[in-house]
Order: C-alpha cells, then structure tokens, then sequence
C-alpha cells in the first residue's frame, strides 16, 4: 500500500456512510428521546448502536485501509528497540538536570534585570 495513494471506494460505500451518519443520529436522538428510560439501558443502547455503525464503517473501503494502517502499526511497534531500564534512568537524570540548569539561569537572569530596573526606575 503507498503512503500517499488516494484510497478509491467500492460503488456502495457512500451508502454505507450514509447508513453510518443515520445509525448515529438515531443514537443520539435515541438518547435524548428516551430519557425516562434507566441510563443503564440507554447506554447499551447507544454502545450497541455505535458498534454496529462502526462495524459498517469497517467494511467500506476507507475502513479497511483503517484496519490494514492499525495492522501495520502493530507490526511497526513490534519492531521497536525499547530502552533499558538503566537508559531510561540516566536519559531521564540528563533532563532533569537540564531543565534545572535552564530554570537556573532564567532565575538569575530574571532577578538581574529586575535589579537593574528597579535601579533605573528608582
């Protein structure tokens, strides 16, 4: 799969879409119009509602490419070299001690132009 090509949709996924928008609507509608119902079962209902618009969405074109980019970062996570323990700690102590010797020198460089203003100023 190229990383920039343009995903080309099958001839019904528009209606699929278009059942996806209409699954949801009814979802929030739903919710909204049932309020003397127990919010236990308006849940469900919207949760149950929800996936099934996503599983419709996952058949589209656009959604399988979805799917296939969540596969490949799997894979792609997989394959990543993760830091010890010790690289961590001493990666970690290195900004530590730099944002103290940063937040140092911006201390005294904010303490000496106040000096300084309050100098001038009187």
């Amino acid at each position: 799969m190229k990383p920039n090509a343009e995903v080309q949709g099958s001839r019904h996924d528009g209606l699929k879409w278009l059942v996806v928008v209409i699954l949801l609507a009814i979802a929030v509608i739903g919710n909204a119009w049932f309020t003397d119902v127990a919010i236990l079962y308006r849940v469900l209902g919207v949760v149950a509602v929800c996936a099934i618009a996503a599983g419709v969405a996952l058949v589209t074109t656009r959604g399988k490419a979805l799917v296939e980019l969540a596969r490949s970062a799997k894979k792609e996570i997989q394959r990543v070299v993760w830091p010890t323990r010790p690289e961590t700690i001493q990666t970690t102590a290195i900004v530590l001690a730099a944002i103290l010797v940063v937040g140092l020198m911006l201390w005294a460089i904010d303490t000496l132009i106040g000096w300084l203003m309050t100098s001038v100023i009187g």
